[in-house]
């Protein structure tokens, strides 16, 4: 594994899934999801997941899975995304006395969508990097 191929994809990962979280969970969705509120710490946690996740993302790609194209990138990230999800899904519900179904789909799509986006930027980030 190159450092330098990891730490550029992990930090270009985490980029793209802060921005996503934004757009999905802060604008798209604003109403469905509870927003951070203002003088706390939640922002800079939010900010602390996004980049854990796209180094996570980075290390599995680099490390272990080889993976370096757009595509393929996007696929794997989309399972990540699935299961990240539902790990997400079933510890939210197993929490609240209520159960939003509504809710944890969209959460699921989410998770989905935004392991695909983080995937393909960094498969392709690889593929460039490694002259492939």
């Amino acid at each position: 594994m190159k450092t330098k191929t990891f730490v550029i994809a992990g930090l270009v990962g985490g980029v793209v899934d802060w921005l996503l979280g934004w757009l999905f969970y802060g604008i798209i969705f604003a109403n469905k999801f509870p927003q951070p509120e203002e003088g706390t710490n939640a922002m800079l946690f939010i900010t602390f997941g996004c980049f854990s996740y796209g180094f996570f993302i980075s290390y599995i790609f680099n490390k272990w899975a080889q993976i370096s194209t757009l595509v393929t990138g996007a696929k794997a990230g989309a399972i990540i995304g699935l299961f990240m999800g539902l790990i997400s899904v079933f510890f939210t519900l197993a929490e609240k006395p209520t159960t939003d179904y509504e809710l944890a789909g969209i959460e699921m799509l989410i998770s989905i969508l935004m392991g695909a986006a983080v995937g393909a930027v960094i498969g392709m980030i690889n593929g460039k990097l490694n002259g492939e």
